[in-house]
């Protein structure tokens, strides 16, 4: 298990797991804010929620990062919020550096392996927002990217719930991850963000309802960006329907490209700056 190490700069805090890259951030003077962008976008299942049927909400998170989405979650929106980090050095840092709070009615956060979580019979249907950021200690490819697991994702939503994934990674393929995504919900029932300026592509995948209308959707952004800091307008610009790549070839006849061929990724760099996993927002 990689050690967890903390790093500051700028008025951010960050958490690094054995290597320079970014595995989540935190603003010391505003230590609830979602300081980084794709982590902002992770909580566009928002859009898919009636917010005046919010409440209640009953949010999985498989990777615990920063604490970011769960520090959100728990004590800003004030919903019942479980967490699944295999690392509990992860879980002791974000208690002592990251505001973690302490388990409660709302909260719990289980020390464990996501993959096992999602495919145990016990959780079906136990989640109506499921936020999924797994990734290595180098952050070159989820950690958890199979169409099995995204099936138990599925399984593990109920009706009406909603999933968020962030696909990051020079190993990683957008196009294949989101594949296997459609493979378990439905090519009908995924959409994505374009790419965020540090690579992040946030994927949105539901259950159980069709996507609403763009008017339905700038109404609902237009009140989550009223009730909290979040770039909800903005969301619903970037969203859009997702639909396979007609060069991409089924899984029978594999293309002859690598991965790597087939996605450019950009060059590492400094490591506060652009050789992370997950950049400040501006």
């Amino acid at each position: 298990m990689p050690d967890a190490t903390v790093s500051e700069m700028a008025g951010v805090r960050y958490l690094h797991l054995d290597t320079p890259w970014i595995q989540g951030a935190m603003r010391i003077r505003q230590p609830h804010k979602l300081e980084l962008e794709y982590i902002q976008r992770m909580m566009a299942w928002l859009l898919l929620r009636d917010p005046e049927q919010l409440a209640g909400t009953r949010t999985l998170h498989l990777g615990l990062g920063a604490a970011a989405l769960t520090k959100f979650c728990h004590s800003e929106l004030r919903l019942p919020t479980t967490v699944v980090e295999l690392n509990p050095q992860v879980i002791r840092i974000c208690h002592a550096w990251f505001h973690l709070p302490d388990d409660d009615e709302r909260l719990c956060v289980i020390e464990g392996d996501a993959d096992r979580y999602v495919r145990d019979a016990a959780h079906i249907g136990s989640a109506d927002a499921l936020c999924v950021d797994l990734y290595d200690h180098e952050a070159a490819s989820p950690a958890l990217d199979d169409e099995a697991f995204y099936r138990a994702c599925w399984q593990v939503l109920d009706d009406g719930g909603v999933m968020t994934v962030n696909l990051f990674g020079r190993d990683a393929s957008f196009e294949r991850s989101a594949q296997r995504i459609a493979a378990a919900f439905g090519d009908a029932h995924v959409a994505v963000f374009k790419p965020t300026s540090d690579g992040n592509t946030i994927v949105l995948a539901w259950k159980g309802f069709t996507l609403p209308e763009r008017e339905v959707l700038v109404q609902r952004a237009e009140t989550l960006a009223t009730r909290w800091p979040l770039p909800a307008r903005k969301w619903v610009k970037l969203l859009s329907a997702w639909a396979p790549e007609k060069s991409v070839k089924p899984a029978a006849k594999p293309a002859a490209k690598t991965a790597a061929e087939a996605e450019p990724q950009a060059e590492p760099e400094a490591a506060a700056k652009s050789a992370r996993k997950k950049a400040a927002s501006p």
